[in-house]
């Protein structure tokens, strides 16, 4: 065999790694640069017949959960029923952005399955949930009572997610700042 007739198989071969390293990646835990950043500053428009909108002020003075759905989303409905329970227990403010909506579409969304939201900010264009580094719906912030994200959930949530990383997290985050209000 010639080593002309070597190059091709060993370019597939390499190809054929790099692809199968790829396909093994989780894309739901690359982590977010702006853990440990404040949240972006903004102010955005209500959801008409809904909350009121949101901003970047309203994310601070208390532990937080930032929910970005759209109506177009599947699996945003399929993960609402469980912020549902959320807001009904009360144990964190939970927030929403709707991202890439109409105003219309967003509202009749909100008023067939629900508003679990304290507050509902209308990213009609996307450009928040570009600077938050929203790669798609839904994504889940948690940000401290700072204004800080301190964690970022990609895809839909689950049962398994919001018991065992998500809510663990606002608990965490709600225990430390109760302690250093003691300490005040």
């Amino acid at each position: 065999m010639r080593p002309a007739f070597l190059v091709p198989l060993i370019i597939f071969g390499l190809v054929a790694v790099a692809l199968g390293i790829g396909l093994g990646l989780r894309p739901a835990e690359i982590p977010s640069a702006l853990i440990g950043q404040p949240v972006p500053t903004f102010a955005l428009p209500g959801v008409p017949s809904t909350a009121p909108g949101l901003s970047s002020a309203d994310l601070k003075g208390q532990v937080s959960i930032v929910n970005v759905f759209a109506s177009w989303c599947i699996p945003c409905r399929e993960e609402h029923p469980l912020w549902m329970d959320v807001a009904k227990s009360g144990s964190v403010v939970l927030y929403g952005l709707n991202y890439k909506d109409t105003p219309e579409n967003a509202a009749q969304w909100l008023q067939t399955y629900g508003n679990p939201f304290k507050r509902v900010g209308g990213d009609f264009g996307g450009r928040v949930g570009i600077d938050f580094g929203v790669y798609g719906v839904p994504e889940t912030f948690v940000i401290d009572g700072n204004g800080v994200i301190r964690m970022k959930h990609i895809g839909p949530i689950d049962r398994a997610a919001l018991d065992n990383e998500i809510l663990p997290k606002v608990r965490e985050l709600q225990a430390a700042a109760q302690a250093a209000a003691k300490a005040q």
